[in-house]
């Protein structure tokens, strides 16, 4: 199992933004975070990813404490953060490098990784060439580039409008599935938890508490016009709504 969530805690300013949260990730399993906006699910993510520390619990991978960043953890921003002065191959490469991968197997790593997402006629180009998928996927490669054991998705496609989101879903859900790796993925999107997801943990606020676990237990590619389909979104949107009421009170 690659990662454990223990007992996490989290106070910023004395304020308990998290506390007693728990769950884990199997094997190449696509789990989506829901909840209200300031629930502490980026902040939940961004531990996951060792960019913050909790105020206790604990996070594993691999049995192994969670104490910093790490090629182990490849992670997407919500805005790609590519860097815009260098090409999809370096953008992609750029962990190797900083790895002193040797080259031969930089190469052969970059010819695969441009295979899987079909991007094998634009590693020369630059990031405002490319259209917004692609800006995706390359995102998402540069994060893979290293085999990580984990991918850690911070609501990648947030800015995205709703005909070309779909597009995007896709995309996005065939690129991991064939990578194999395990994803956890913050979304404010429900219907996007449901069509992406294998498990949907939905918070709740003032605490951050886990509301739900709910296994989507849907064949792919999904279909979003089937009554199950339906019926998750709908059951998920209850539990949102049940957060967003324990917000209030």
């Amino acid at each position: 199992m690659p990662l454990k969530i223990r007992n996490v805690r989290k106070v910023f300013d004395d304020k308990e933004i998290i506390k007693n949260f728990s769950f884990e990730v199997k094997e190449g399993e696509f789990v989506c975070l829901l909840g209200p906006s300031g629930c502490g699910k980026t902040t939940l993510l961004s531990m996951m990813g060792g960019f913050q520390k909790m105020t206790s619990g604990s996070i594993t991978l691999d049995e192994q404490e969670i104490e910093g960043p790490s090629v182990d953890r490849g992670y997407v921003f919500q805005n790609y953060a590519l860097f815009p002065w260098m090409n999809v191959r370096k953008n992609i490469l750029y962990s190797l490098r900083m790895q002193k991968t040797p080259k031969a197997q930089q190469e052969a790593r970059l010819k695969e990784l441009l295979e899987l997402a079909h991007l094998e006629s634009h590693e020369n180009k630059f990031p405002i060439q490319l259209s917004g998928g692609m800006q995706q996927r390359v995102a998402v490669l540069r994060a893979l580039a290293g085999r990580p054991r984990i991918l850690l998705m911070d609501e990648p496609l947030a800015a995205v409008d709703f005909q070309m989101r779909e597009i995007m879903q896709n995309e996005l859900g065939s690129l991991v599935r064939k990578a194999g790796t395990a994803v956890v993925m913050v979304t404010h999107d429900v219907s996007e938890s449901v069509f992406l997801g294998d498990r949907v943990l939905v918070m709740q606020s003032n605490g951050g508490e886990l509301l739900t676990d709910m296994k989507i237990e849907l064949p792919r590619p999904r279909d979003r016009t089937d009554p199950q389909f339906k019926k998750y979104t709908n059951d998920l949107t209850d539990s949102l709504r049940k957060a967003f009421n324990y917000n209030q009170k």
